[in-house]
């Protein structure tokens, strides 16, 4: 068995004796804009933790499609990894984000009710925002995100996405 020096030993007991900082989670559900489809609407929910400055977030959103226009609809599941200030400043929270996970993208042939091309592959990405406060834990979050999505998608790749949501921290 190896053996560990003082000072190995000393640090080992300090981050053991040290209290955890609170945690902290939220709850956002939001509506936005997605260049998938020239600009169709895109709606969503979020649901986050975080410990100071690091937070860890899953989403999902669904853009609707839309076969007069041949475009497609999309479908993202993402696990992301937030950078934030530990606190509030003025009443705003900024953030920076970046992740990964799955996508479906559906284009459904006029006249047909199967669809007539569907890409699931990974997908990623990054962006950041602010959560406001307004009242109590309700914040209001704006978030702008580019993805990447690979496979061959019908959307073009980079996709931008902005959205407002209501975000209850708790």
């Amino acid at each position: 068995m190896r053996h560990l020096r003082p000072a190995r030993l000393l640090l080992l007991a300090l981050a053991c004796l040290t209290p955890a900082g609170p945690a902290s989670a939220d709850v956002t559900a939001f509506l936005g804009s997605s260049s998938a489809g020239d600009g169709k609407g895109v709606k969503g929910v979020a649901v986050g933790t975080g410990i100071l400055v690091v937070g860890f977030e899953f989403e999902f959103a669904s853009t609707p499609e839309s076969v007069a226009d041949a475009a497609p609809g999309l479908r993202t599941g993402m696990g992301n990894v937030l950078l934030q200030t530990p606190f509030a400043i003025h009443g705003v929270q900024p953030y920076a984000t970046t992740g990964a996970g799955m996508y479906r993208e559906t284009l459904t042939a006029q006249g047909a009710g199967q669809p007539a091309r569907q890409e699931t592959s990974l997908g990623f990405n990054s962006g950041g925002g602010v959560k406001i406060g307004i009242a109590g834990p309700l914040r209001l979050r704006l978030d702008y995100r580019v993805f990447t999505l690979r496979g061959s998608p019908v959307t073009s790749s980079p996709m931008h996405r902005f959205y407002a949501g209501a975000n209850l921290r708790f």
